[in-house]
């Protein structure tokens, strides 16, 4: 098409866009209406056809029938009009309007509305509704009263916004279509951009109507089509810019009202039989409901038809004729009794109806409607009307206001599904109710008219609305359902748990990894199924594998239960395996394939109810980022502290592989939201009892399998949460074992070369424990010298708070004295000589002496001691060198492979993810080269080079070990963040560096074939510039002072050539301009991220640091407490214990205890109770806050003004009462004086008088 074309027709662009694309197939499927018949309109001499066009424009002139026996007097849409592809659909874009576009589409008047609604929800991107409310009347250039304009605004935009409803009128900028348009208008310049989408605005308009019509016309479609409004002012037949989307109906006419109206009814008869919710998972079908104002004589036929399918209606009374009609015969006509309960045929009246009724009837139409000539057939439409009042509500707004419209709604479509349901009773009714009160997310309305007390709901009642609750993301609903009579225990079931995840959003990201793994399960099954088809005969293709056995093809807990083991790694066990009959030692294969047979058999599991509901509801919470949802049931959890930190890391994971920016940033603040609430939760128990706290750090989890809170935040990276003070106090006391945390290094230091003075005063220990209020945790503590450290005692005596902790402590050390045999009483000489050794500080302290030793050692072989080859060397210090490196490689090794509960593949990997480590890999790699090389003469030189290389990298293995430190541990975090600027640094002085030393080297020197003076010359001598190195009479032709030749043959031979005199001044401008440019602008640049990464870092250094001493914490807990090289004795002991005696270590997992039975319900009801005091405390301050006050004072302001504005509506009512009161005793008054001077009624006295007040008659 070419370009006058396209602009003609509205549309812009080049080449097909995306949009386009997608909305191509538009044309073959959706007609559009063209009158191809002329049927001559009497009022027009012959120069108009009754559908409004013109003689010229029609192919042929109807005059007869399909028989052609008889003269066509009257034109026919369905006859004289036929279809073809529709050329105006796309976007619209009102010239002027600077609002977004908006959907477009000319149909005609007997299109699909299954089509129709599938094109604005999937591919126009519209919310599928929770509600429709269908205006219709008030067409024309009709005024609209204020006070309907009023309920527009302020009631019907508002109640839309907060039900998610559609709102659909004529579209066109008059009548009371433009009053919603302006409504909605208002709307969206007032709230905000969330709930701006929510209010979606549809108009349905004749096409033939529409001004300015031709603007849309695009074979192609239009992307956008700009469109040209007049006169906004005024009403007109253009589209009003404040809608989302037009439907243009087309029936072939052109100035006819009315060709919609069929089109209309289909498409709310069509929604009104969808469901609510994501993707129709809702419990009810979308209520269509049509609001009537004003309208004139032809409202009650289209009112009647709608009725009769049963569509509720709800009708604004004192707002136009046909409304008033209808309120009033629905409000004065209770004397009207219809004796046949069947609806009259139309022009019929109902059998059995008395004259008197009907004329009675008659003068309320007539009364309404004097200009009409067929009164009789409106009586009739009136009659069938008023048989089905049940399904219409009248709402008088200039009485009743609009503040509770959404109410009004609701009670509507109530009141219309109670008509309509064929089984009636109390619990229905409310069940109704309340899934419309879901469908809107008005729990405000729920908790007044449903949960207000009155109503004693059982569980079956709110099982369906809380799926829906669940699947739509009503936190609220969810929390009300909770509190008043729904059983978590017994609602939640596998079966229902998985169907939660298969309801997942198709763009969520927990969805697309769930079906990954559902393909991998659907591909295994169908390769077994082609290698034994009698086994899996079910599963032979992928159809029968999806329709055959029941679910076995969709989502299980299987998906669930990896995504889960991809999401937390090692920290904990598999999720769901007890269910599935899994066992967690399965290879993936062998796993799918059990999973795959038992999803073929009876799925018993399915119908068990699930162990851990409330855990289960935070994890497919979080999985989906849904924000409040996961917060709430975080709240009903048990383990609070461990399910924010469990949540916390499962959110970071999921944040590294969002895509979307968005997403990602929802995710990461949610993540931060449960560290906070972990750290905060946690804090409250630390204030209230420290030993319970430390318990609750190293307790096993049964919910999370098995994993504790210490694990859980290494996990999850927690910094915040490792450094608050009660981790960091608990990590001391674990640090210092049974020592005091005030012991100086000095004496450690002094003690460790001097062992016997353990046994004296100078280092104090705290008292092991005969009485009842200290306490020795040593579930860990076995006689397993290669893991050192192998009793970790740290005693609670100084933070026993009341007797019932003591006896509590009392009873576990009972029961850990039960569990291990070897923790009798030692000997004083063997305990103190334990407590001190086994200390990890003490291992710590051996290892970092020993380290200074073995750098010490390699320095004097590296510079003194390396000789060449045999038979010269290597010496024996060089021998002992060796050894000791052996004994790194050995503790190396047992950190990578003897970690009990993990595969040797999954320990290596995550050896690998520590930096350290890949520094100790280096390290020892770069030795065993240099050991090779220096072994042969040839390679000699080279082997020492690497040796050297690699005496630097174990030096600076030493930054890791003053990580603990409290002033450098900070100092080194900052370094490592500013090694990340440098290398940005290095890349942009890399480039400036090679373009100015090629250009550099190109004009000096012509020509010079040696690499080596070509690499010095480019990289190296530009580098040294930096520094002030700058040899002038290299560079300078005009102060040349070296020998140089400008020979080339004696270049070839070695000779250095002389610089070219020729560039010799744009040598020097180079020159400036780098120095400039590096010693400047570079190192400035450098100096300037250097400060802010300080800057930024050192507000939170300590944060890092506490997190770091952590991990060192650790480390050193599980090594062996003899330092290399002597180190090896406990290596040998390790090997002979696991690989010969086969001796399980008790000591798989650090930090961990397990509780059972009445302790672990104590030490979880005590941790749930700080929880509530930390949620009381924080509603309390929200409550105090501002921001609520100020809330709560426009509250009180509005109830006051709302009463207020009662008040004076009962101040009119009393006077208008007082001024008919005062009528009528006027009234009474003069017929009494009447009567008293007439001849009627002789009366022996004279009428009373009025005391206080004298009456002139008149």
């Amino acid at each position: 098409m070419s370009e006058p074309d396209r602009e003609r027709g509205g549309g812009g662009g080049k080449t097909l866009s995306k949009k386009e694309k997608d909305q191509s197939w538009i044309p073959k499927i959706i007609k559009k209406r063209v009158c191809t018949a002329f049927v001559e309109d009497t009022l027009s001499n012959g120069t108009f056809c009754q559908c409004g066009g013109v003689r010229n424009a029609h192919g042929s002139v109807a005059t007869g029938d399909y028989f052609g026996t008889a003269i066509v007097t009257q034109w026919n849409s369905k006859q004289h009009s036929s279809e073809c592809p529709t050329d105006a659909f796309g976007e619209l874009e009102f010239a002027g309007a600077g609002r977004r576009h908006s959907h477009f589409l000319r149909l005609s008047c007997d299109t699909s509305p299954q089509i129709i609604y599938t094109l604005m929800t999937t591919h126009w991107g519209l919310p599928s509704p929770n509600l429709v409310v269908s205006v219709v009347g008030g067409e024309g250039r009709e005024k609209m009263k204020p006070w309907v304009k009023n309920i527009l605004r302020n009631g019907l935009v508002r109640a839309a916004q907060s039900t998610g409803a559609w709102i659909l009128t004529g579209g066109l900028m008059q009548g009371v279509a433009r009053c919603v348009g302006e409504a909605v208008r208002d709307h969206s310049a007032a709230a905000s951009a969330v709930s701006q989408k929510r209010v979606i605005a549809i108009g349905l308009a004749p096409w033939g109507l529409v001004h300015n019509r031709q603007q849309l016309v695009n074979p192609q479609g239009s992307f956008p089509a700009r469109y040209y409004v007049q006169n906004i002012s005024h009403d007109s037949y253009c589209l009003d810019n404040n809608y989302q989307a037009f439907l243009l109906v087309d029936d072939g006419s052109i100035g006819r009202r009315g060709g919609e109206t069929s089109f209309r009814a289909n498409l709310e008869d069509y929604i009104s039989h969808q469901r609510t919710g994501i993707w129709g998972s809702g419990s009810i079908e979308i209520p269509v409901l049509c609001l009537l104002i004003s309208g004139d004589a032809r409202m009650l036929e289209q009112l009647d038809a709608s009725l009769k399918k049963a569509t509720p209606w709800l009708v604004l009374a004192g707002s136009g004729p046909a409304a008033d009609l209808i309120s009033g015969l629905l409000e004065n006509g209770f004397s009207i009794r219809l004796s046949s309960t069947s609806l009259p045929t139309e022009g019929e009246a109902a059998e059995g109806l008395s004259t008197e009724h009907r004329d009675w009837v008659h003068d309320i139409v007539r009364r309404h409607f004097p200009a009409e000539h067929e009164l009789e057939k409106l009586v009739d439409s009136a009659l069938s009307i008023y048989q089905n009042r049940n399904l219409i509500t009248v709402f008088h707004g200039e009485q009743e206001g609009c503040d509770d419209f959404d109410t009004v709604l609701l009670k509507a479509l109530v009141r219309a599904s109670k008509c309509v349901s064929t089984d009636v009773s109390d619990a229905s009714e409310y069940t109704e109710e309340l899934k419309l009160a879901v469908a809107w997310n008005r729990v405000d309305i729920a908790k007044a008219e449903l949960f207000n007390g009155d109503i004693q709901w059982k569980y079956v009642d709110l099982e369906d609305s809380m799926t829906d609750a669940l699947i739509n993301d009503k936190p609220q609903f969810v929390r009300l359902f909770c509190e008043n009579g729904l059983n978590i225990m017994k609602y939640l079931t596998y079966q229902r748990l998985e169907s939660l995840y298969r309801s997942l959003s198709d763009n969520s990201l927990a969805y697309a990894l769930l079906q990954r793994y559902l393909s991998e399960r659907k591909d295994l099954a169908a390769s077994l199924a082609n290698v034994n088809g009698s086994e899996m005969m079910p599963l032979k293709n992928r159809e029968n594998a999806v329709t055959a056995p029941d679910l076995a093809m969709e989502l299980s807990l299987y998906e669930v239960s990896r995504l889960l083991w991809d999401l937390l790694g090692d920290v904990c066990e598999p999720f769901y395996c007890e269910p599935l009959d899994l066992d967690p030692s399965y290879s993936t294969r062998k796993a799918l394939k059990h999973v795959n047979k038992l999803l073929l058999g009876e799925c018993a599991y399915r119908n068990q109810f699930c162990l851990s509901p409330w855990a289960s509801l935070f994890i497919w919470a979080v999985l989906q980022n849904r924000s409040a949802m996961a917060v709430y049931f975080w709240e009903m959890l048990e383990e609070s502290v461990l399910s924010a930190l469990g949540g916390c890391k499962m959110l970071r994971e999921l944040s590294k592989l969002e895509i979307e920016t968005e997403s990602k940033l929802a995710m990461k603040e949610l993540a931060q939201k449960f560290e906070n609430l972990a750290n905060d939760v946690f804090g409250e128990c630390y204030q209230n009892s420290e030993s319970r706290s430390f318990t609750l750090l190293i307790r096993k989890s049964p919910v999370w399998r098995g994993a504790t809170c210490l694990q859980m935040a290494t996990a999850a990276d927690a910094r915040f949460f490792f450094s608050h003070d009660g981790v960091q106090s608990l990590l001391s006391q674990i640090w210092w074992g049974d020592m005091e945390r005030s012991t100086e290094v000095w004496k450690l230091i002094m003690t460790f070369f001097m062992p016997p003075l353990v046994y004296t005063d100078l280092i104090n220990f705290r008292e092991q424990e005969d009485d009842i209020k200290s306490v020795a945790i040593t579930h860990n503590r076995q006689s397993d010298s290669l893991e050192g450290n192998e009793a970790t005692v740290f005693s609670f005596a100084d933070v026993v708070q009341n007797d019932e902790e003591a006896e509590e402590f009392k009873d576990f050390k009972e029961n850990l004295e039960g569990s291990s045999p070897s923790n009798s009483k030692r000997p004083f000489i063997v305990s103190r000589w334990r407590q001190f050794w086994f200390a990890p500080v003490t291992s710590f302290l051996g290892n970092v002496l020993m380290y200074f030793l073995f750098l010490c050692l390699f320095a004097y072989v590296l510079l003194v001691d390396v000789r060449p080859p045999h038979p010269d060397g290597p010496t024996t210090r060089e021998f002992i060198l060796y050894f000791w490196v052996f004994t790194l490689v050995c503790e190396e090794i047992r950190q990578t492979l003897f970690l009990d509960g993990l595969s040797v593949l999954q320990g290596m990997k995550k050896y690998i993810q520590d930096v350290w480590n890949k520094c100790d890999l280096t390290a020892i790699s770069l030795f065993i080269l240099a050991l090779c090389c220096r072994m042969f003469p040839w390679s000699y030189n080279f082997g020492r080079a690497v040796m050297a290389v690699d005496f630097m990298v174990f030096t600076l293995r030493l930054i890791h070990i003053f990580a603990i430190h409290k002033q450098l541990g900070p100092k080194i975090i900052i370094l490592g963040k500013m090694m990340k600027d440098v290398f940005f640094f290095l890349f942009f002085l890399a480039v400036w560096l090679m373009a100015y030393g090629v250009a550099n080297q190109a004009l000096l020197y012509s020509y010079d074939p040696r690499p080596k003076w070509i690499f010095r010359r480019v990289f190296y001598r530009p580098y040294l510039h930096i520094f002030g190195q700058i040899p002038i009479n290299e560079m300078d032709a005009d102060v040349l002072d070296i020998n140089c030749t400008t020979n080339s043959s004696a270049v070839d031979r070695g000779g250095d050539p002389c610089p070219s005199p020729y560039a010799n001044g744009l040598v020097v401008i180079l020159l400036v301009i780098y120095l400039l440019f590096t010693n400047i602008v570079l190192v400035n640049l450098l100096i300037a991220m250097f400060s802010y990464t300080f800057s930024k870092v050192q507000e939170r250094s300590d944060t890092y640091w506490k997190f770091q001493r952590y991990n060192l914490i650790v480390e050193y807990h599980s090594r062996p407490h003899l330092a290399p090289p002597f180190i090896i004795i406990s290596h040998l002991n390790l090997f002979i214990k696991r690989c010969i005696r086969h001796i399980p270590s008790v000591k798989s997992q650090h930090f961990a205890v397990e509780l059972r039975g009445r302790r672990a319900n104590r030490l979880n009801t005590w941790e749930a109770i700080q929880k509530e005091n930390h949620l009381t405390a924080q509603n309390k301050r929200q409550r105090e806050s501002d921001t609520a006050r100020l809330k709560c004072t426009s509250v009180k302001v509005d109830s006051v003004l709302k009463q207020m504005a009662e008040i004076h509506d009962h101040d009119r009512r009393l006077r208008q009462l007082e001024a008919e009161l005062d009528y009528c005793c006027n009234a009474l008054s003069w017929l009494t004086d009447a009567l008293y001077q007439s001849d009627l009624v002789k009366a022996d006295s004279p009428p009373p008088q009025h005391r206080g007040k004298d009456h002139s008659l008149h």
